[in-house]
């Protein structure tokens, strides 16, 4: 049996979960541009409400990305402090993955969902997976791409559009010529989800030093630093 924690902040949703043998106990808010002052209030209050300390637990999982850029690297660098200063093993887990799960645990479906964030400058982060038991398996590597480019992609013309479309990226028009057999973008990720990959992943070994807990942006640094300099040039207007 485990006890492991799990933080996300990769999107406006900021969450905590605390697995412990095999029950999930979990925390949830929407709270843009609030994560920095929220999520460790929200693991000190889910840790005391189960009177555990950090010395109790066996592993500390992070909602790796993708993501806001800056929601992630909130969540690693919580998670690497309290890894590193509790000496405990960390769980990177798939902000996309957790979605489809959690999506599959609230909804009677079988059909493959696929999972579109907005990654902004007219991109989505999206992947398409299947319901596998209490879990899901990748049917497509989660990529980074503009919405019209998505319906070349040969793992989804495999499946012959017979598929659920969640996230807020289906927001962009582009994406509708996909025609999901159903759509819902209010679906945010939730660290409760992600504590169950967790467990299964950490029964695997699938674990990773505080250190080499890094976030998974999939957008390359050429464009990050395209967006900076963008930001940076709008700094002077007025």
């Amino acid at each position: 049996m485990s006890l492991i924690l799990a933080l996300d902040s990769s999107t406006d949703a900021c969450s905590v979960a605390l697995y412990a043998d095999g029950a999930v106990t979990s925390l949830f808010e929407l709270a843009a541009k609030s994560h920095t002052q929220r999520l460790l209030p929200m693991v000190d209050e889910l840790l005391r409400a189960k009177g555990c300390e950090l010395g109790d637990l066996d592993a500390i999982a992070c909602g790796r990305g993708p993501g806001s850029f800056t929601g992630l690297r909130i969540c690693a660098g919580i998670v690497q402090g309290l890894a590193f200063g509790a000496n405990l093993p960390v769980v990177p887990v798939s902000t996309l993955e957790a979605m489809a799960l959690g999506f599959y645990r609230n909804n009677q479906e079988s059909l493959p969902v696929l999972v579109a964030l907005d990654a902004r400058m007219n991109e989505v982060y999206w992947g398409l997976f299947v319901r596998n038991g209490d879990l899901v398996s990748v049917l497509a590597e989660e990529a980074l791409m503009p919405p019209e480019l998505l319906v070349d992609q040969p793992q989804i013309l495999d499946q012959q559009q017979r598929y659920v479309g969640i996230g807020p990226g289906w927001h962009y028009p582009a994406m509708q010529v996909l025609n999901p057999v159903a759509q819902f973008q209010d679906v945010h990720p939730h660290a409760e989800n992600m504590a169950w990959i967790a467990a299964a992943k950490f029964s695997e070994g699938q674990t990773v030093s505080a250190q080499d807990a890094q976030p998974v942006y999939l957008r390359d640094s050429v464009s990050w630093q395209k967006r900076q300099r963008i930001r940076n040039s709008n700094d002077f207007l007025v």
